[in-house]
């Protein structure tokens, strides 16, 4: 790809009208940053530490915890550096990386909603099948064919992309190397790799909400024909914290694309709750809402202060 330009590196000008708000804006961020790195550090550890959690259910969710580990490190400690002065400039081919991973990582997540999903559909519409179908060779699967749509919508999007020739200028009027912010850079036609882009991004998002509503409709329906008020409180507590994440995840990609005129500083705050808040939020719903995660943690934490005390 470098072979097809003269730019060695890309300028990121950072969050359009926050000049003068580095300083602020780094120590938010930091927060944030930590706290979705913690969060999601520790249902990892009540997971791996507890025996009771290991059915497909909580190794889906540990799956997601290792994205919301990973997604916001692909952007989010570039973007801390230059907010505390040191220099804004990405190697071309770290540009590229970071729009790959960003993609790679955002997809792959979207399609593990809808396998979470799938996952709560066959456990209360089918459970007394439920260990015969969600067999682990099947999860392991399932999770292998998010990976392989991830890598093929991030490869597709990267191959458009970075096949036209940039020669200047190099300034990204955004915090992170994404599409939108990269064509306009380009010194050749981009309607091409514009029209890909957005229909791609579109589509799968569009399919993967989709089949989340497929499936919630049918878990819907499956707990309304219970008799029981108990079971259905149950069976709905299982699914809450999942639609609380979905609404977390789709939400921000909602807005963006429901906007009648694009508007920068609105599209970058939005981003960062879906790059950053979204992780964060994941881990406290799902150890604030699950009773299992929180009997976990509760176990893990008292074993700890009781070491530490011995």
């Amino acid at each position: 790809m470098r072979n097809q330009t003269e730019l060695n590196e890309f300028l990121l000008l950072g969050i359009p009208q926050t000049e003068g708000l580095e300083t602020v804006l780094f120590v938010i961020f930091s927060l944030i940053y930590f706290f979705t790195l913690f969060g999601n550090f520790l249902i990892l550890l009540a997971i791996y530490s507890s025996s009771t959690l290991h059915t497909p259910m909580y190794f889906f969710l540990g799956l997601l915890s290792i994205f919301d580990i990973l997604f916001p490190s692909v952007t989010c400690p570039k973007m801390l550096l230059y907010l505390s002065g040191q220099s804004r400039a990405i190697s071309y081919k770290g540009c590229a990386a970071q729009l790959f991973f960003y993609h790679l990582l955002g997809s792959t997540e979207g399609c593990l909603y809808s396998v979470m999903a799938c996952d709560r559909f066959v456990a209360i519409c089918h459970p007394l099948r439920y260990v015969l179908i969600m067999k682990p060779r099947v999860c392991v699967g399932l999770v292998i064919g998010t990976w392989l749509v991830g890598c093929l919508h991030a490869t597709t999007l990267i191959t458009f992309t970075f096949q036209l020739a940039y020669c200047g200028p190099n300034h990204v009027n955004y915090y992170f190397c994404d599409i939108p912010a990269i064509l306009p850079l380009a010194c050749t036609d981009s309607s091409l790799a514009q029209r890909v882009g957005s229909t791609n991004v579109s589509l799968l998002a569009l399919t993967l909400l989709l089949s989340i509503c497929v499936f919630y409709t049918g878990i819907g329906i499956a707990i309304l024909r219970i008799r029981s008020a108990e079971s259905r409180q149950k069976a709905f507590s299982t699914c809450s914290a999942h639609l609380m994440a979905v609404l977390c995840a789709y939400g921000p990609v909602i807005i963006i694309y429901l906007q009648p005129t694009p508007k920068p500083l609105v599209d970058a705050m939005v981003q960062i709750l879906n790059n950053l808040v979204s992780p964060m939020l994941n881990s406290l719903i799902y150890s604030l809402r699950n009773k299992e995660v929180k009997r976990s943690l509760k176990r893990l934490f008292h074993n700890v202060v009781s070491s530490v005390l011995e």
